[in-house]
């Protein structure tokens, strides 16, 4: 009983049988796996260490603040700083997405001068978020 593709009987059939090739490449293909070496090859990674003695960074992702002391100290987020650093603060907190809460909270007895220059710092650093805490003690001078 054989099957014919041809027209009639007596023409031989013009499909190639291609299942012994498969199963030859389907061995071929097994071999070379085999055959391959394990890559046992490894990438360092230094994670870093959780230390609870670590100083945070000088950057709230949430919410900073400037505080002008009586003496003239300029204290961002309670740390002590000059107007340099305190201008590439407020460029970094601007680069954030989305920009960090700014508040600014001088000392009534603060030179009014000393209040101008970090008012100028932070306007010139184009902060967008900026609240003035502490304003209620003002209140009962008026």
């Amino acid at each position: 009983m054989a099957i014919s593709a041809g027209r009639g009987d007596d023409e031989p059939m013009m499909d190639m049988n291609t299942t012994p090739l498969i199963d030859v490449m389907l061995v071929l293909l097994i071999m070379f796996i085999i055959t391959i070496p394990i890559q046992t090859h490894a990438v360092k990674v230094d994670l870093p260490i959780n230390d609870p003695n670590q100083v945070k960074p000088p950057i709230d992702p949430q919410k900073n603040k400037i505080v002008i002391q009586p003496d003239g100290v300029i204290l961002w987020n309670g740390a002590a700083t000059d107007e340099a650093t305190l201008q590439q603060y407020l460029v970094a907190t601007k680069a954030l997405n989305p920009e960090p809460e700014l508040h600014f909270q001088p000392d009534p007895a603060a030179r009014y001068e000393k209040v101008d220059k970090v008012l100028v710092i932070i306007k010139r650093s184009e902060v967008t978020k900026l609240g003035f805490i502490g304003n209620e003690q003002f209140g009962n001078d008026f």
